[in-house]
């Protein structure tokens, strides 16, 4: 019954009255008034639409502080905390498995028990980057981290984002064998599942050896970093039918990457601090 309709048979009580009284002896009228005043549930709203990069957007990769993208640029990587770039397809970028130097703090304060430990109870960093890992060892601690991490990526949606990059996938292979490739996995695909409940597509970041679970997971795209350096991006490309950034830190692997991939997959030089025009050591080239 159309949801309009309600509204109609109840300002007609009198002859709804009548008819019940009628056939108050026929078997069926109980279903009869059942039917007629049984309240009609509302619509489900559609999900959002989730609209993943296109493939060879000339990128520019911001996580190091925004600025304004360069003539030619279609595609901008940002900081959640950043505004998105007007115009551009834009990816927040979320640290979801480690903490960012600057938060630890506020993890210890908060959620101490969701950092990961080891046997003598310090916290298990990445001491390339001064980070600590975030525990997703069991089903638990990996929905709490996701209701967290969870919210970070409905603020992204909101902001005006179209994409989410969650940060450190790898982090288990810095664990010292206290996490594992499944448990990223696992938790990776509670975040895929936020994010494209908030209308967002999420990329895969690095880790090849997560690509053949890619689909399980619910990743869109990729962003690999390094993949010229390491030989990896022929995979990337080859798992997202070429919807790969690229992102490379150092001359030889930059050439090497838009030699061989650079005529399809999107490929940024950057320097490794990733930092804003014009500041000391920026470097932004593509292919």
């Amino acid at each position: 019954m159309p949801q309009q309709a309600v509204p109609s048979l109840f300002r007609r009580r009198g002859t709804l009255a009548a008819l019940v009284g009628g056939v108050a002896a026929v078997s069926g009228a109980g279903l009869l008034l059942s039917y007629v005043l049984t309240p009609v549930s509302p619509a489900r709203p559609p999900a959002p639409r989730v609209v993943p990069p296109a493939a060879d957007a000339v990128f520019d990769y911001q996580i190091g502080g925004a600025y304004p993208p360069p003539a030619g640029v279609e595609a901008v990587a940002r900081d959640r905390g950043e505004r998105p770039a007007a115009g551009l397809y834009n990816v927040c970028y979320v640290n979801a498995f480690q903490t960012q130097p600057d938060a630890l703090g506020w993890w210890q304060k908060h959620h101490a028990d969701l950092l990961l430990r080891d046997d003598d109870g310090d916290l298990v960093n990445d001491e390339a980057w001064g980070e600590a890992l975030l525990d997703t060892s069991t089903p638990a601690d990996r929905a709490r981290l996701a209701a967290i991490v969870g919210g970070w990526i409905d603020d992204c949606a909101r902001a005006g984002f179209q994409a989410v990059e969650p940060d450190n996938l790898d982090s288990h292979e810095r664990s010292d064998g206290l996490l594992t490739r499944s448990h990223n996995a696992a938790y990776a695909k509670l975040l895929a599942r936020r994010a494209h409940a908030a209308g967002l597509a999420i990329g895969q970041k690095n880790t090849t050896d997560l690509l053949q679970r890619r689909r399980e997971i619910g990743f869109d795209f990729a962003v690999a970093e390094e993949c010229g350096r390491h030989d990896e991006c022929a995979d990337y490309a080859s798992a997202y039918s070429d919807r790969v950034f690229v992102v490379e830190y150092r001359d030889e692997d930059f050439d090497r990457a838009c030699s061989s991939v650079g005529p399809k997959l999107s490929v940024v030089r950057r320097d490794l601090g990733v930092r804003p025009a014009g500041r000391p050591g920026h470097v932004f080239r593509t292919c």
